[in-house]
């Protein structure tokens, strides 16, 4: 049963759900979690990707990108290319499944939550400050990082002949966790493609109590910014041989 377009299509289901469900537990109305705050929300996603990468691994996808923008990336430093459509549409997909999930999830708070915006924000990203080139650049530099330092985390300069078995999805968590806290403000840090499409599409066809638009709009940015980024971390890597 296990395969590598499973384990991409379930590890990402599994990030969609718990990253996204910690964004609607902060922002839906009589949730529990509501008002938590960014604290809570990068810490969820620090888990989300966590769990989401431990998901991917035990369903049959030894690389556990879970983002096009990683894969990508991965695929410029090795320079094999066959892994990307398939692992792209493993992850869309698997995106969708989640954010439906979420959907499910917190069913009778949507129809209590008045503002569209806010249940939009629990499936897809949005700038604080609109504009192209400054979102792109802020989508750019964040998936650049997380690439990179992927890379760095498992170079044989740190990782030497491989960490104990578990133990780099952690480091990658805590990475995830510190782009975050630094450097989500501006967008809301989507550094991955998939995270945003799959769930702005499921957000477009789902009965979501009192939804408004899907802001197809801006859905550009975090698509194009973090495969330029992403790209451009493998370049580098592959040019450090690291």
């Amino acid at each position: 049963m296990t395969s590598p377009f499973f384990g991409e299509f379930m590890g990402t289901a599994v990030l969609i759900l718990l990253g996204n469900g910690v964004v609607a537990n902060v922002l839906l109305k009589k949730s529990k979690g509501e008002g938590g705050g960014w604290m809570v929300i990068a810490s969820g996603w620090a888990f989300a990707v966590l769990f989401g990468v431990l998901t991917a691994i035990a369903c049959g996808s030894r690389d556990a990108h879970l983002n096009p923008a990683v894969t990508l990336g991965f695929a410029v430093v090795s320079g094999d290319f066959s892994k990307l459509a398939p692992y792209i549409l493993a992850q869309v997909l698997g995106a969708i499944a989640g954010a439906t999930l979420v959907w499910l999830q917190y069913l009778p708070h949507w129809k209590e939550t008045p503002d569209p915006s806010l249940k939009l924000a629990c499936y897809s990203t949005g700038p604080a400050i609109r504009n192209f080139a400054t979102n792109a650049i802020s989508e750019v530099i964040g998936t650049f990082v997380l690439v990179f330092l992927v890379g760095a985390i498992f170079s044989k300069a740190v990782a030497g002949t491989g960490f104990a078995p578990g133990y780099g999805p952690y480091l990658v968590a805590c990475l995830v966790w510190g782009i975050g806290l630094s450097l989500g403000g501006p967008t809301g840090y989507a550094i991955n493609p998939a995270r945003d499409l799959g769930p702005r599409i499921a957000h477009a066809i789902l009965p979501i109590a009192g939804k408004g638009r899907s802001d197809w709009g801006y859905a550009i940015v975090p698509i194009i910014g973090p495969l330029i980024g992403g790209g451009a971390a493998g370049i580098v890597i592959r040019m450090l041989r690291f």
